[in-house]
């Protein structure tokens, strides 16, 4: 899935410095957080600007970045869905299928590995080019296209306007008549705005927020209630894979975050924190060494390591109940079906499960309890609001 044969090409890149050890924040883009949640951590020299995430925002949504013009990042990332598409696994430009689904790009920016099977991508603008320039699978399919589709990108009054306000010292370039020495529509200037609008996508205003956040005891239901005691318990242990902002990290890779917000830089990223939020749930056990499907091994493929085989990124579970189908393939159609899942310690159990997935004992009430629980993550406001809805779309 790696876009590896054009990040030379695209060495601008590199001056990115994509650690995660800097605290870069800009005190004029204003982040909607509630009490005792800080923003999230910014990669050094991707500061977060209002004008960098509305060039952001229309980038996001404009089919002139894929190959053929028919598909744009909200292709597969639909508001109304918690920017997931719906799908099993993700269809690109060209009809090719991903062997994936798209995954949630709620709260992306507190994440430390952005992908369900890659460890190394750990900055949205890095990851950004792999469903621009990848070609294996290909989903935007812009390879070869740069040329046509940044002159079309010029061409926009809206484009002609905003990269100057995002990016300033392009204002003395667009205008000149003659090749610029450096041109201002760029690679590198598109996929920090991209990543700028993609963090700022920030979801804390479902009920359990107003619970746990702004102490409304009444914003949960008494199933609610009883169905979160029981996710954080040690007897359905769901929390133990699912906690942080995005009930998306485990115990261990919680533990090893800043009090900040942002995730420890990893030296070796296929060997530290980030790998905690990897894990075998017991989707297959197929004949032979590698017990899942070829195409899909998760961090195996990544790796080369058979302990790895199995091993997907634990999704977030914020407005879990819009996102189905479910699980890294799409291969669980319902949520009440994912609880099956787990109840019974796996669907497919094989040597390399994580110790974690054993068969639970539950009753039908609690079940229902848990599920409750689970709506009450929906941030509706998020699903419409917007600061993240399609600039482009004509006025209703």
């Amino acid at each position: 899935m790696r876009y590896r044969s054009t990040v030379a090409v695209l060495s601008a890149l590199a001056a990115l410095a994509v650690g995660l050890a800097g605290q870069q924040r800009t005190p004029n883009y204003q982040w909607d957080l509630p009490p005792g949640v800080s923003p999230p951590r910014l990669p050094v020299g991707a500061p977060m600007t209002p004008a960098r995430v509305e060039l952001g925002r229309r980038l996001f949504y404009d089919t002139r970045l894929s190959g053929n013009g028919t598909q744009s990042c909200a292709t597969c990332h639909i508001q109304a869905l918690a920017f997931t598409d719906g799908r099993a696994r993700g269809l690109g430009s060209t009809g090719e299928r991903h062997p994936r689904s798209a995954m949630s790009l709620v709260n992306v920016a507190y994440r430390d590995a952005l992908t369900w099977g890659d460890p190394t991508l750990l900055t949205l603008e890095e990851q950004a080019l792999v469903p621009l320039f990848g070609t294996d699978p290909i989903e935007l399919g812009l390879a070869g296209h740069e040329k046509r589709a940044y002159a079309a990108l010029a061409a926009s009054p809206v484009y002609r306007r905003l990269f100057p306000a995002a990016f300033p010292r392009v204002g003395s370039t667009m205008d000149d008549d003659e090749q610029p020495a450096e041109p201002w529509i760029t690679t590198e200037r598109i996929t920090l705005a991209l990543a700028a609008f993609q963090r700022s996508i920030v979801s804390f205003r479902s009920p359990y927020d107003r619970y746990r956040f702004h102490g409304d005891e009444k914003a949960l239901s008494p199933a609610a209630r009883r169905g979160m005691d029981l996710f954080f318990s040690r007897r359905a242990r769901c929390g133990g894979c699912h906690l942080g902002r995005s009930f998306s990290q485990t115990l261990s890779a919680h533990i090893s975050l800043n009090l900040d917000g942002g995730s420890k830089a990893a030296t070796s990223p296929l060997t530290d924190p980030p790998v905690f939020n990897f894990h075998n749930t017991g989707l297959y056990n197929l004949p032979g060494p590698v017990p899942y499907p070829p195409d899909n091994t998760g961090r195996h493929a990544h790796t080369g390591n058979l302990e790895h085989v199995g091993q997907f990124r634990i999704p977030t579970l914020r407005n879990v109940v819009v996102t189905a189908p479910y699980m890294h393939d799409g291969s669980i159609a319902a949520l009440s079906e994912v609880l099956d899942h787990y109840v019974a310690g796996g669907r497919a159990p094989n040597p390399q499960q994580s110790d974690a997935i054993e068969p639970l004992t539950l009753r039908g009430d609690e079940r229902r309890d848990l599920l409750a629980f689970l709506q009450s993550l929906t941030d509706d406001a998020l699903l419409r609001d917007t600061r993240w809805s399609d600039p482009w779309a004509p006025a209703p």
